[in-house]
């Protein structure tokens, strides 16, 4: 059984940076896609960013592109969001997706995921 664990969640001020933990426990996670979502309190959850399983490609949302960062480590089982200059519409729980495809073909929609995290809370304040 595989198990996905967001860490790295907090409350910030507006302009501020936190980093966003995924680790991956039960099999090694390294031939899958990773990816970041997101859901905001009474919305859908939103796609934020994905990596091919290589760590190769990477795609994000057009309200983060430039301020945040996907990144993986395979040794580690374990895949990180750093996040910057952060908006108070950034404020959402956060949950990491594994997509078995390893690609990026279908990583904005929520329903091509194999596994997923509980989430981890990120508000940001003006």
């Amino acid at each position: 059984q595989v198990q996905l664990v967001e860490s790295g969640g907090g409350l910030l001020q507006a302009g501020g940076s936190l980093r966003l933990s995924c680790a991956a426990s039960g099999r090694t996670l390294s031939t899958y896609a990773l990816s970041w979502f997101r859901q905001a309190p009474g919305k859908e959850r939103e796609f934020v960013a994905a990596i091919t399983w290589s760590g190769g490609s990477t795609r994000y949302a057009d309200s983060v592109q430039g301020r945040f960062t996907i990144s993986r480590d395979n040794a580690k089982n374990t895949m990180y969001l750093q996040m910057n200059s952060l908006k108070p519409e950034d404020t959402a729980v956060y949950y990491c997706a594994a997509d078995r495809t390893g690609g990026l073909g279908a990583s904005r929609y929520p329903g091509s995921y194999d596994y997923w995290g509980q989430g981890t809370q990120v508000t940001v304040s003006s």
